[in-house]
């Protein structure tokens, strides 16, 4: 079951970039046309399964939905200290994210769902360098070469029960699998002579469930709350080899947050309106919640606040057999300007998202969907270096007088669908 699990969340969730947090905004190439808004307005499976499975009941027979999208990413990092500055562009290479869904059922009153999604990543990689200070090799001070990759793949398994043509509910556990490196690892406790170490991949299994109710009146309007569960993931175990080659381990939990959906929306024979509100509870989740230095200079936890998202969307449906699909999201950013450094292996954090998307229905079995998206930081997340030697009680993160460290980052993705009812 393991290796079915790891295969299953290499193909689905590949090398990703976050957009809200470090949680996808969306998903599937209609979900993310309609900006990821789907709890009260269900327009395909996929969004449907990720945001409330309550919605699945709207749809007639059974659904194969399948998607792939190329990702592209552009953050760069920046720092100063003194007379030195410099700016770094990120090395890393385009991602592909892939994601499955099936909805089944003979039974009016009963629907089942099974999906497997990428739902979370952030990974860059930065080269070391010679005039940026926070990318100089670590004998001077700096991290060295930063590097990072974080997955989190989630399998669900959805059951809805449709009580009337008006009112549904439903329930959908689901199996996690998150691997994580990072390179150098600062969650490990440096060595006075050799730094902080690097780290193999590091892998963890999580359980967490989702809960939906679905409500749409007689005149087109509809509401949908959901929640989802915290993710609770046992420890990722690191193996680290130090700049001496001396050999450590440390262990790291780091949870998904509980998300609380609400949304509502409204159908007329020419378009579909979507609008979704979103709060992501990063400051209650283990890995997120610490924050600063332990005893021995090693970084507890990332420090992210709570966010707020706003997803909305319509479908104009003007045109026969070929909706058109424009979205919006907004998201707060989670990281305290006190705690930038602490992110810059998870700087994949993107505030307004703009997507445009179109179908088409070959016949009553198939139709094809494509999407496209573009994201922005919209300016610098930035704050000063942090040295856990500086640490002190009124300088509680060891904040370096007069030095900055910042980054920001646009992304864009291309993305193609296939449904398929059978």
């Amino acid at each position: 079951m393991k290796r079915i699990i790891i295969t299953l969340g290499v193909l689905c969730s590949g090398v990703m970039m976050a957009q809200v947090g470090h949680l996808m905004q969306g998903i599937g190439s209609v979900n993310m046309s309609m900006g990821g808004a789907a709890t009260g307005q269900p327009i395909d499976i996929s969004g449907a399964l990720q945001w409330n499975p309550a919605g699945i009941t709207d749809f007639n027979g059974n659904t194969v939905s399948v998607n792939a999208g190329l990702f592209m990413s552009n953050p760069e990092i920046s720092s100063s200290y003194g007379p030195m500055s410099g700016v770094t562009k990120d090395e890393k290479a385009n991602s592909i994210m892939p994601t499955v869904a099936v909805t089944f059922g003979k039974n009016p009153h009963h629907k089942f769902g099974i999906s497997v999604f990428g739902v979370s990543g952030f990974g860059v990689e930065y080269p070391e360098s010679t005039t940026n200070p926070i990318l100089m090799s670590q004998q001077y001070g700096g991290f060295g070469k930063v590097e990072s990759n974080y997955m989190l793949m989630q399998v669900g398994f959805a059951y809805a029960y449709k009580f009337n043509e008006n009112f549904s509910m439903a329930i959908q556990p689901n199996v996690n699998y998150s691997a994580l490196k990072i390179h150098p690892n600062p969650l490990a406790n440096p060595s006075m002579t050799a730094g902080y170490p690097n780290s193999d991949n590091a892998s963890a299994i999580g359980f967490g469930a989702q809960v939906g109710m679905y409500y749409k009146t007689n005149n087109g309007f509809k509401l949908g709350l959901s929640y989802k569960s915290p993710v609770y993931f046992n420890e990722f175990k690191f193996e680290n080899t130090y700049l001496d080659n001396t050999k450590g381990e440390n262990k790291f939990t780091m949870n998904y947050p509980a998300i609380y959906s609400v949304g509502g929306g409204y159908s007329h024979r020419l378009f579909d309106l979507a609008l979704d509100y979103r709060y992501v509870d990063y400051a209650n989740t283990e890995g997120f919640l610490a924050n600063g230095w332990s005893n021995y200079g090693a970084v507890k936890g990332f420090g992210w606040e709570s966010i707020d998202v706003i997803s909305a969307g319509i479908q104009i449906k003007a045109i026969e057999k070929m909706p058109i699909r424009l979205g919006y999201t907004y998201s707060s950013n989670p990281i305290n300007p006190e705690l930038t450094m602490f992110s810059v292996p998870a700087s994949a954090i993107i505030r307004d998202a703009y997507e445009i998307g179109v179908g088409y229905k070959l016949n009553d079995k198939f139709t094809i969907n494509a999407n496209y998206h573009y994201g922005a930081s919209d300016g610098k997340t930035s704050g000063a270096l942090l040295n856990p030697m500086m640490a002190s009680p009124s300088n509680p993160y060891g904040a370096i007088p007069g030095s900055t460290v910042a980054y920001e980052m646009t992304t864009s993705m291309a993305q193609i669908g296939v449904d398929f009812k059978f």
